[in-house]
């Protein structure tokens, strides 16, 4: 029997795709082989760099990616014609392991940057003016936040000039500050930060604003006793008894040396939405924290905007004030642990408004309370009421991160009397539990809300975004 060859064609293909997955394991192993060799090994080295103790034998070639010592090696320096270059460290957060990262990242494509040392790394690459791996460091950073790192991520992020960082570490602090209270969190939040925090209308309120100035004052407590080392739930107890032994009826704590330094923090809590609780409002008087001119000048704001609601018609927001809204709105919260039929309503006076809350069949209802349902205090029997609110609901990880989120936006909306009113329809495939549920709320005319001091808005009101 006669041997018969097989086709060229089927030969070709045979031997280019064997040529193909040759060459591609070559590349690869090409890339480890100048890691390997030229850095780890320092084969072929022309240059010496020496930093905190340690030496590396690398190549200018490589070197001269950075701007650092591209600068260095075609510019005027002394060190341009060395072989062997001592670097100076003026970082203290740049270490010989983000060293080693660094310059290894010259030598490949690809850098592994774990979450416990891309500080580290980040600030030897702002040294020597890696722009790529900076950007690397950074996303790592916004993948990473968490209660352990958010604090120092955010400090870092402001050292070396990295605003996206500093960004998703605000908007997680907003997030968790008070859905998540933690202790330890509590204790590395500075004054800086938490001013931030506390004055944003986007802080994820949980209950009222009573429970803000609340989560600020065993802030403040755990910041002068650093030491302090209980569980979360002793912690109420313990800062209340630490004010009542420093307590003195002649001054309030923000006034004493101690004190001073947190009253910017306290000047953005929301009085007129914990004085129109009776219970809270006794709770300022007895912890004397604030001083009384803030609150004073709060009741007397209050005071007006009651009558005017009463005998000016003063029915509520009509028109567009964004900002306003934001810097003076309500701000309160409810956790739904798991799916089901809710109904609340949260407490204080807001000007006659009982506003229930529905949560059931996953919609969630507003329902101007008047006659249909009991009520604790006064009911405004008037027509129509009008209010501009702001709903968000959200779910998070373990770690915090946001898992689903929805918001209605800035609304205004009237009211008739026992009315209600769809304020979101939502998807059963994006419902994850527990969901919280943030809303801001403004019952009466903004000028209605503004302290008598405060100075006359710039801008006439605009139409919602």
């Amino acid at each position: 029997m006669l041997w018969a060859p097989r086709p060229f064609s089927n030969l070709g293909l045979r031997c280019s795709g064997l040529f193909w997955n040759c060459n591609r394991k070559k590349l690869k192993s090409t890339s480890k082989y100048i890691y390997q060799t030229l850095f780890l090994n320092g084969e072929n080295s022309d240059i010496r760099i020496c930093a905190l103790g340690q030496e590396w034998n690398l190549h200018k070639v490589y070197l001269c990616q950075s701007g650092y010592f591209s600068s260095m090696f075609s510019g005027s320096w002394k060190e341009s014609n060395m072989m062997v270059i001592p670097l100076e460290i003026p970082d203290q957060n740049i270490d010989t392991e983000a060293l080693q990262v660094v310059f290894g990242s010259l030598y490949r494509d690809d850098v592994l940057i774990k979450p416990s040392s891309v500080v580290s790394i980040l600030a030897a690459a702002c040294m020597l003016q890696l722009d790529g791996l900076i950007q690397q460091c950074g996303e790592t950073m916004k993948e990473n936040v968490g209660v352990k790192t958010v604090c120092v991520y955010y400090s870092s992020a402001s050292i070396y000039g990295l605003d996206s960082v500093m960004k998703k570490c605000l908007e997680w602090l907003l997030n968790n500050l008070m859905t998540h209270q933690n202790v330890d969190l509590m204790k590395e939040l500075g004054v800086d930060v938490i001013e931030l925090l506390i004055q944003s209308s986007d802080l994820f309120v949980m209950q009222v604003e009573m429970d803000v100035y609340t989560a600020l004052k065993k802030w403040m407590f755990l910041q002068l006793n650093p030491s302090w080392d209980g569980p979360i739930k002793q912690l109420l107890a313990d800062a209340d008894a630490w004010l009542c032994k420093r307590r003195t009826e002649e001054e309030p704590f923000l006034k004493a040396e101690d004190g001073a330094p947190f009253t910017p923090v306290f000047r953005h809590v929301r009085l007129q939405y914990i004085i129109n609780d009776l219970a809270s409002a006794r709770i300022l008087e007895r912890d004397n924290i604030l001083p009384p001119d803030w609150l004073t000048s709060v009741y007397k704001s209050q005071w007006f905007a009651m009558l005017r609601t009463e005998h000016d018609n003063d029915n509520g927001p009509q028109d567009a004030n964004k900002e306003e809204f934001q810097s003076s709105s309500m701000r309160c919260g409810r956790k739904l642990t798991k799916d089901g039929d809710y109904c609340w309503r949260w407490t204080g006076f807001n000007f006659g408004f009982d506003l229930l809350v529905t949560y059931t069949n996953r919609f969630i209802v507003f329902k101007r309370n008047t006659l249909s349902q009991p009520c604790g205090g006064a009911v405004s029997l008037q027509p129509r009421r009008h209010l501009a609110y702001r709903l968000r609901l959200a779910s998070f990880d373990n770690s915090g991160k946001l898992v689903c989120s929805r918001s209605t936006g800035y609304q205004l909306l009237t009211l008739e009397k026992d009315q209600e009113y769809v304020v979101m329809n939502l998807d059963s495939r994006l419902l994850s539990f527990p969901l919280y549920v943030c809303c801001n709320f403004q019952y009466t005319s903004p000028h209605m809300d503004r302290r008598p001091d405060a100075p006359e808005p710039e801008s006439s009101a605009r139409s919602v975004p």
